[in-house]
């Protein structure tokens, strides 16, 4: 008899043990998933900066069409990706892929903002200002949520890759999380020369 409630209560000892690390582990991937929907926030917010922004430099930098449609067009490109990972923060394709996409709409971006130096009519432009200082500020929010992200995944990361966790995770398919990093190749690092 005293065995028998021995082994009853090892047994509920493990149920309940499996269930506070599942628990875990589940708390964890959506605390990251969540940190992925501010990104996606903050994202939308600069997408719908963004055509303003083009269509105010439109006005000053004819000559520069090729500039404004590369940003309008990286632009699209960034919004297909991050339409693709807002569905499943956790597929690594998909988050790579915005990655990218964010590199390239952001190297367009400070092409367009080197070429408008160039045309002073454009820069104190009231709308072109305060475009400007708005998506700068996105800009920032951008960077403090992929930060939160990045954390949240790490934790998410190193709740399915340590012992006894790891077990669980593998037990229930847990997936890695992707941390979000930069993609810009040394080419694209560079500043942007600019002249006339």
């Amino acid at each position: 008899m005293i065995a028998l409630l021995v082994l009853l209560v090892i047994i509920a000892v493990i149920v309940f043990w499996v269930i506070g690390v599942y628990n875990r582990l589940v708390s964890l991937r959506n605390r990251f998933k969540n940190a992925f929907a501010q990104i996606d926030v903050q994202l939308k917010r600069r997408y719908d900066l963004i055509p303003n922004l083009v269509e105010v430099a439109k006005g000053y930098m004819k000559h520069e069409r090729e500039t404004l449609e590369a940003v309008i067009a990286a632009r699209n490109q960034a919004v297909t990706a991050n339409s693709k990972a807002v569905v499943d923060p956790s597929d690594a394709a998909s988050v790579q892929q915005l990655a990218a996409a964010e590199g390239t709409l952001t190297a367009s971006l400070g092409k367009m903002f080197a070429l408008s130096e160039a045309y002073p009519d454009l820069k104190a432009n009231e709308n072109m200002i305060q475009l400007t200082e708005e998506l700068t500020s996105t800009e920032n929010k951008i960077a403090f949520a992929r930060q939160a992200y990045n954390d949240s995944v790490m934790q998410y990361n190193t709740g399915i890759e340590q012992f006894p966790g790891s077990v669980i995770a593998n037990s229930f398919g847990f997936k890695a999380g992707e941390l979000l990093q930069a993609t810009e190749s040394a080419e694209e690092r560079k500043a942007v020369k600019v002249s006339f």
